[in-house]
């Protein structure tokens, strides 16, 4: 599957980010004398809980380099690893074709896999799964459907009482892959939204009365445990917060019809049938993959990085963390993955990886 480009193009949205990273206070990049490094991981929120998973027993192993991690969004994390002010910029997206082309020595590295859930707070039924397609999802997004009642939804839902009440939608304000998936759950699955919106880490929302923005994961999270009646896409490693807040979790429709909750299987099995698809880039969509098991709205989790790093000692630390991350032996183990509800990477695509890897300098 070749990458889409949005309607509205990250380039310029990614060169703006740039410009406000190098504003951001961040730890800067050492190699003492003494021999250690210190490197920087910014961007996702999804993949900030396995990073500080990973970094706390990375280093203990390896005393001479210390990682400062940064949950700043998928946005900033493309911006700060392509001016370098990151060593690692973490993402849930791949960057375009032409940021690709602006940036010349960046490569998307996966590192897990990993899916997103669609929230809810509607009280009384938060403990039911309801069920949900992109097009309704499109529409609750797009202002066409706005109450929780609609009849698009009770078609699905046949049996379930629901509440005659304005639907809230909650999308995220920052540079976001987590909305770069959502988004193309709704392109994917929904011409109108494909030709009006389309999808990006950062997209023009529809101007909706009563819709919230939030930051972040957590923002997300609180956002939707705050509003009654609010809905919201939410990354998985994120479960825990979410199962704490109360709100309950849709099942999503998907390209064979069915209707799933994120689960192990249900990520693996729609990842299955693009690992051989995998270019040698590793950028790829693998939302709404085809399958009668496969949950719609998964993606490889990536590590943005830089193959001309500042020096040797850098380049090396940065190479053998990766290495380490997307090893069967080391952060693709399954105590790491499992406590956020990831997916180990296949062999193909860990070799894959490796050889992306091999490359920084």
């Amino acid at each position: 599957m070749s990458m889409q480009a949005p309607r509205r193009t990250q380039l310029k949205i990614m060169l703006a980010s740039a410009g406000l990273a190098m504003a951001a206070t961040v730890m800067p990049l050492s190699a003492h004398a003494a021999g250690s490094v210190n490197l920087v991981e910014t961007g996702s929120t999804l993949l900030y809980p396995l990073f500080n998973l990973w970094v706390p027993d990375y280093t203990k192993m390896h005393s001479g380099v210390k990682i400062t991690t940064q949950g700043t969004g998928s946005g900033t994390g493309i911006a700060q690893a392509i001016s370098g002010v990151a060593q690692i910029g973490a993402s849930d997206a791949y960057m375009s074709d032409a940021q690709i082309k602006q940036a010349g020595t960046i490569i998307n590295v996966p590192l897990a896999i990993s899916a997103q859930s669609i929230n809810y707070n509607l009280p009384g039924l938060n403990q039911h799964h309801l069920r949900l397609s992109g097009p309704v999802l499109a529409g609750i997004y797009d202002g066409s459907i706005t109450k929780w009642n609609d009849p698009a939804i009770r078609a699905m839902n046949p049996g379930v009482k629901l509440p005659d009440h304005v639907i809230v939608p909650i999308h995220r304000t920052d540079g976001s892959g987590d909305t770069f998936i959502f988004s193309q759950y709704l392109s994917f699955s929904t011409p109108k939204w494909s030709n009006s919106v389309g999808y990006g880490t950062t997209i023009s929302w529809p101007t909706l009365q009563g819709g919230l923005g939030a930051n972040g994961n957590p923002g997300m999270v609180q956002a939707c445990h705050s509003t009654p009646y609010s809905i919201a896409y939410i990354g998985v490693s994120f479960t825990k917060q979410i199962d704490q807040a109360g709100l309950g979790t849709a099942e999503l429709k998907n390209r064979a019809g069915r209707f799933l909750l994120p689960s192990q299987k249900t990520i693996s099995d729609a990842a299955a049938g693009l690992i051989a698809k995998t270019p040698a880039d590793e950028r790829i969509s693998l939302v709404f993959s085809a399958g009668a098991n496969s949950y719609p709205i998964i993606n490889y989790e990536y590590a943005i990085v830089n193959t001309r790093q500042a020096n040797p000692a850098v380049a090396t630390a940065v190479r053998e963390f990766l290495d380490w991350a997307v090893s069967s032996s080391g952060g693709n183990q399954a105590k790491y993955l499992r406590a956020v509800h990831f997916v180990a990477l296949p062999a193909r695509i860990q070799h894959l990886s490796q050889q992306q890897i091999a490359k920084i300098k």
